[in-house]
């Protein structure tokens, strides 16, 4: 088959290869898939560069979720069949940069029927790290201001339309004019371009002065910092990454005298901890995708030949929206 590889770490662009390689065969347990779709997400260029906190044996093929269709299943499997639609993440160092991937059946879920399959690709990491931020780290209630750090990239969008689904009042930042229409058309309330304008006095104004009692932050750094100068009596910083490249140092004197709360999200870890509660999270986007209150907004539906240079423009932070590959 045809996969993409990392054969030395560094930039997706500089060091992804397009070669071919044996087809994988499903173990005891797993589900071997034929790829349909699959995102890029920022922890891709992180594996890329060997910044993630996964480091697969080189060389690899980096992808963390996808679409695909059952092809093969190894012994004791029963959560999937041949020719069933699923989502998911396959298991390192055989990602979803290839034409067949395998998968840990205890990571295969149902594709919604309501989603196509570049849609379907892009529900897993992005919208339950959303929910597992909004629904189980804090919780979301109608009423709530919403403050979503990168609100038109993958996980940042997501929490957008999960937070407008609970009733919240999303105020959105973003990068850039293209970005801010992203967003706006997601359904944030407010949007708020950073390299123009000042988020932390845009939340004050709208909250007028309660601040913000959630923030979704992936990005760390600045977007932090502003968070906590904004954030309301008894609000809730969510913790999702770093992409901003810094990992800030919080004061937690700070923390006591505003009276709000620092909370850290590692979705990666309920795989090992509480697999049932995954399980749950789907069951409910499923609905949602169902009932028409979640549909993930593809920016760009790329070729698989186009993996390296997507990869690439998600490290510059270039992008707009979710990327889907498709082999």
């Amino acid at each position: 088959m045809k996969a993409w590889r990392v054969p030395d770490l560094g930039e997706a662009r500089d060091v992804l290869r397009f070669e071919e390689i044996p087809d994988p065969t499903p173990g005891d347990g797993e589900v071997l898939v034929r790829v349909l779709a699959a995102p890029a997400n920022f922890p891709d260029v992180l594996l890329c560069r060997g910044e993630y906190q996964i480091k697969p044996p080189l060389p690899f093929t980096p992808g963390v979720e996808l679409c695909g269709e059952v092809v093969s299943v190894g012994a004791g499997v029963t959560r999937a069949a041949i020719g069933d639609r699923v989502v998911g993440t396959p298991i390192l160092p055989g990602g979803a940069f290839a034409e067949y991937a395998v998968m840990n059946e205890a990571n295969v879920f149902p594709a919604p029927a309501a989603l196509d399959d570049a849609e379907a690709a892009a529900l897993t990491i992005g919208y339950q790290t959303a929910w597992f931020a909004l629904h189980r780290r804090t919780s979301i209630a109608a009423g709530d201001y919403l403050l979503v750090h990168a609100a038109a990239g993958g996980v940042g969008s997501a929490a957008v339309q999960l937070g407008k689904a609970a009733g919240a009042t999303v105020i959105g930042v973003v990068g850039g004019p293209e970005k801010a229409r992203y967003a706006t058309e997601l359904g944030a309330d407010v949007v708020v371009d950073r390299r123009t304008d000042d988020f932390v006095a845009t939340v004050k104004d709208v909250t007028g002065g309660h601040g913000a009692d959630i923030v979704f932050d992936p990005v760390g750094g600045d977007a932090y910092a502003g968070s906590t100068k904004c954030i309301a009596f008894e609000g809730r910083i969510v913790v999702i990454g770093f992409a901003g490249g810094t990992i800030p140092q919080p004061a937690l004197n700070h923390a006591l005298i505003k009276n709000y709360s620092i909370v850290g999200l590692h979705w990666g870890l309920y795989q090992s901890k509480n697999r049932a509660v995954i399980d749950e999270c789907h069951a409910e986007l499923t609905r949602m995708a169902d009932a028409g209150s979640l549909k993930p907004l593809i920016g760009e539906r790329l070729a698989f030949s186009d993996v390296a240079e997507g990869l690439g423009r998600l490290g510059d932070g270039s992008t707009v929206g979710r990327l889907v590959f498709t082999p």
